[in-house]
């Protein structure tokens, strides 16, 4: 009898939680093993409480983890050490994970942040074009892109045109982290690139290699965060390695030696 009340105080203590936590973090099975049979060290409900608790997060992080980028830019009024292409790479790496995921009804929970990085990444792709002397060109970059995400999304496009996107992923965010590491090689510094951006993105893709594997299976989702991944730790190191490089810097030792 002691044991039936435990459990029915259990129960109505976590009753008005169980929604919230059955909507954002785990299914009824690790809800009634974690609040009922109080077995707390469930490995299985444990892989899933931690992936969905680190997606949220990863999600709620990506909300801002651009916004470093972007007030730099504005403040500086420059996009010098910024490559364009590397953003119309980037885009494409994002647009291909969202609309894959959002095409297999994978839970918003294993993608989300995709939605929020492609708004913070196509201000940057307008401000550098604005600050490299072409709005028109930066509000023309807009409208075709969004066109292009619509066409994508709706359902003429099939699976199969969605699936190779998704697959071009890998390609993309090599190519486009290649293009930012060189020319931060040859500038010797990595101008305007903010570096908490940077780390955020470097920590967020590590994450989500986890997140891929315990939440959609999806074996190239998971490769894609790995190659994200590593190529933004390369990118992560030059921002350590430049860290008291600037454009200013290098204009001084220029004008030292002449």
């Amino acid at each position: 009898m002691a044991e039936g009340s435990v459990l029915v105080e259990g129960l109505s203590f976590m009753d008005p939680f169980k929604g919230f936590l059955l909507t954002y973090f785990m299914p009824e099975s690790c809800y009634d093993e974690f609040f009922l049979n109080f077995n707390l060290l469930d490995v299985p409900c444990l892989k899933i409480l931690l992936s969905k608790g680190l997606g949220i997060g990863i999600i709620l992080g990506s909300v801002m983890v651009k916004l470093p980028q972007i007030f730099k830019l504005m403040g500086s009024k420059s996009a010098e050490g910024l490559s364009f292409q590397t953003i119309l790479l980037e885009l494409l790496a994002i647009t291909g994970t969202m609309a894959y995921c959002i095409h297999n009804k994978f839970p918003f929970s294993a993608w989300g942040e995709a939605l929020f990085l492609m708004l913070q990444t196509i201000v940057i792709g307008f401000l550098i074009q604005r600050y490299g002397g072409n709005t028109s060109r930066g509000l023309l970059f807009i409208v075709v892109y969004v066109g292009l995400l619509i066409l994508v999304l709706s359902p003429v496009t099939p699976l199969s045109v969605v699936t190779y996107l998704q697959a071009s992923n890998m390609p993309a965010i090599i190519i486009g982290r290649l293009i930012q590491a060189v020319s931060n090689f040859r500038n010797g510094h990595t101008g305007q690139l903010s570096a908490i951006s940077v780390f955020l993105l470097f920590a967020g893709s590590l994450a989500r290699i986890f997140t891929s594997l315990q939440e959609t299976g999806d074996t190239l989702m998971a490769l894609t965060y790995v190659i994200s991944s590593t190529c933004n730790g390369i990118i992560a190191l030059q921002v350590l390695y430049y860290w008291n490089s600037s454009p200013e810097h290098k204009k001084k030792k220029k004008k030292k030696s002449e």
